[in-house]
This record gives C-alpha cells, sequence and structure tokens, in this order.
C-alpha cells in the first residue's frame, strides 16, 4: 500500500486462513488497479498473493444484515445493467450459498447474466461478517486470470 500511497494501512489476518484484510485510506478499486500496474511491471511483487478484492461495505453476515447492504448498494447495478452474484463462504455454515443467492437476488431488478456481467455482487463471508460490493469484472484482481 506504501508504493500506491498510504503509509499506513491496517494488514490484519482474518479467521480464515491465507485471507488477509486491509484497511486502506485509498479507494479500494483505485488500490487494485495500482497493484495490477505494479505486478504489470514486476510480477514478483505481489508473488505471495493471489487475488485483491474491493468491498464496499462490511456487514454481519445473518441474512438481514446482509440483505441491508444489497438495498444499501444495488443502484450500483444501472437500469439495463447485466448482473451476476458471486458468494464466497469461509469460516460459515449459517446458510448454504444456494440460500444466499435466493434471498439476495430478489433484490435487484435487473436481468441475470452469468457469463458476461457488467456488475458482480460479490458476497465475501468471513465468520460473523460479510464483505458486500458491486463491482465490473475488471475491478478484481487476480494474479492468475489476465484481464476479462
Amino acid at each position: 500500500m506504501m508504493a500506491l500511497g498510504d503509509e499506513k494501512p491496517i494488514v490484519k489476518h482474518t479467521l480464515a486462513e491465507g485471507i488477509m484484510g486491509v484497511k486502506t485510506r485509498l479507494d479500494p478499486r483505485e488500490v487494485v488497479r495500482g497493484l495490477r500496474a505494479l505486478f504489470e511491471k514486476n510480477p514478483l511483487l505481489l508473488q505471495h498473493t493471489f487475488k485483491w478484492v474491493p468491498v464496499d461495505l462490511w456487514t454481519y453476515s445473518d441474512m438481514d444484515s446482509m440483505k441491508e447492504a444489497v438495498v444499501a448498494l444495488r443502484n450500483k447495478i444501472q437500469t439495463g445493467e447485466r448482473w451476476r452474484m458471486t458468494v464466497e463462504k469461509r469460516r460459515y455454515t449459517r446458510y448454504h450459498k444456494i440460500e444466499i443467492i435466493r434471498e439476495l437476488a430478489d433484490l435487484i431488478d435487473e436481468k441475470v447474466d452469468l457469463e458476461n456481467p457488467d456488475k458482480i455482487l460479490r458476497i465475501d463471508i468471513v465468520g460473523k461478517y460479510a464483505g458486500v460490493s458491486v463491482l465490473t469484472p475488471q475491478e478484481i484482481f487476480s494474479v492468475a486470470k489476465p484481464l476479462p
């Protein structure tokens, strides 16, 4: 993060092995763009990371809290845009992935496109917390996958 302009990011382990949380004062989408640019110049800089996902909103992982978060962010999926939902669960057994998708997808009126969405409603659950984001496919950076 220092290379991108945040001199004091907070980096913490999560309950899930292999997943770190990074709190920064920078725009998380700009961080991901910056990390992608750094990786293109020198892939070894990120040799110990795999994926970077910006999070719009953190909430609790109970269904009511996740629904509130989706309602707060659903306007980021514009009229006419196609979307899909991705749910990643770690250290969490309260709801099955299909149950989460069913409950939350009902809150969005636009058409679903699982293959080529304009936006991704991403739910990242780690224990009792859920990160909720509405992202374009390009805003997720995986060192294993080139840009879509």
